[in-house]
């Protein structure tokens, strides 16, 4: 089954991999100031980025996805906002463990063969 997001946010600071999608919700509320029912997935990761969990509320209950990769880490949006939101293109990316933000990147101004 796949599940059709509406948007996809991430949470930019790292959090404890033990909470449900009650906790997570109720960081959506007070740390990101969003209503989690708004059938927006938002996107949690550990420190190290080797785990993700998805939250989303859709009309009948809530989902609550775990991802977890063997090798390596998630690439992540640096700090500074508290939310970064994607595309379902770069969402693709990002659990498949690619450097998303390299695909939207510009051409270096100095690039020359």
């Amino acid at each position: 089954m796949k599940l059709q997001l509406a948007a996809v946010r991430i949470a930019v600071a790292p959090v404890d991999m033990r909470l449900g999608a009650d906790a997570l919700s109720l960081l959506v509320q007070q740390a990101l100031g969003a209503a989690p029912c708004d059938g927006t997935a938002y996107v949690f990761s550990n420190r190290r980025r080797n785990r993700l969990k998805l939250v989303c509320w859709d009309g009948n209950g809530v989902w609550l996805c775990q991802r977890r990769l063997h090798r390596g880490h998630f690439v992540w949006p640096q700090a500074g906002d508290a939310v970064c939101a994607l595309s379902e293109e770069q969402w693709q990316w990002l659990v498949a463990g690619v450097d998303w933000q390299r695909l939207c990147a510009p051409a270096p101004a100095a690039w020359r063969l």
